[in-house]
């Protein structure tokens, strides 16, 4: 298990959660009269937290109704992938299940309140699942990749699977038919081998 401590540079302090690997991320904007400045990314302060790829692709969603759920996905490899999480509108119910074949937190889920005034984001290793829900109306995520979508190495897990138990803080109001598609999880299910 990763070591418990609050990693802390400059710019950001990573905290460990539970799950081997998954951080959340605070951010430390630097406020004047005028406003802030935040550092979103830093390539260099982040490799103290694992994440030594380069980011390959920045995705932008907007989530319109509170209660809709994002997610479970994941990308096979060698095209999986390490995903930085945050909120720039709203707030989410940001969650990651650990998928690692032979992890001693296998199948176990985190997460986090983001939001855009708590400077937080999630930072997901590979092999775990990403998804959301919107805790208020017009929510917009941004997420950087370390991968680019590659959907033949796409996956899926049903955001409300009894075998993973996510709490979901709303009531779901709405999922896309892609994600209400994915099949429940089968006792064989091993993990992803990375």
């Amino acid at each position: 298990m990763e070591n418990l401590e609050i990693k802390q540079n400059k710019r950001f302090d990573f905290h460990p959660t539970p799950l081997e690997g998954l951080w959340v991320v605070q951010r430390k904007p630097v406020e004047d009269q005028r406003g802030f400045f935040c550092r979103f990314f830093c390539a260099e302060e982040f490799q103290v937290a694992g994440l030594k790829k380069t980011i390959a692709q920045i995705n932008h969603t907007r989530t319109q109704k509170q209660g809709a759920v994002r997610g479970m996905h994941f990308q096979y490899p060698p095209h999986a992938e390490m995903k930085l999480v945050s909120c720039i509108r709203g707030m989410i119910w940001d969650v990651a299940v650990d998928l690692r074949a032979g992890s001693p937190t296998f199948l176990q889920w985190h997460a986090e309140e983001l939001s855009a005034d708590n400077n937080r984001a999630l930072l997901i290793p590979e092999g775990f699942a990403h998804g959301f829900q919107a805790l208020g109306d017009d929510v917009e995520v941004l997420y950087l990749s370390s991968s680019p979508y590659a959907p033949r190495a796409e996956g899926g897990m049903n955001p409300q699977d009894p075998r993973l138990a996510i709490h979901w803080p709303l009531p779901i109001t709405e999922l896309s038919a892609r994600d209400s598609k994915c099949p429940l999880l089968k006792n064989d299910f091993r993990g992803i081998e990375l």
